[in-house]
């Protein structure tokens, strides 16, 4: 198995709540950080959601757990104007090397 070729630099972003004063809120967008990765149709060929949303695999460097940059499904890629909302983080192999990050491109955001 070939090591994936991590030639996109994409930002990493997690959501913080801006607290309104009047009980509610408002969502804003955090930057954390750039990161090299693959990113790569999930699955046999593009296969889409419900949504027409295409779903997408992106591999990148191991990060330790709870680490700030560490993705998780709260967060999501930033690819120049599109939006990669992660679903799910895993390690990408028994020795540390990668990480799995399997996720969905917004659509009309």
């Amino acid at each position: 198995m070939s090591a994936p070729e991590m030639n996109r630099r994409l930002l990493l972003e997690a959501p913080e709540r801006l607290e309104d004063g009047a009980g509610g809120f408002s969502e804003i967008w955090v930057a954390l950080g750039h990161v090299w990765a693959a990113v790569e149709p999930r699955g046999a060929g593009r296969e889409l959601d419900q949504a027409a949303r295409m779903q997408l695999k992106i591999t990148m460097r191991w990060v330790l757990p709870g680490a700030g940059a560490r993705p998780d499904a709260a967060m999501r890629f930033v690819d120049g104007d599109r939006v990669y909302r992660i679903e799910a983080v895993h390690e990408g192999d028994t020795q540390g090397r990668t990480l799995v990050c399997y996720a969905v491109e917004e659509v009309g955001r």
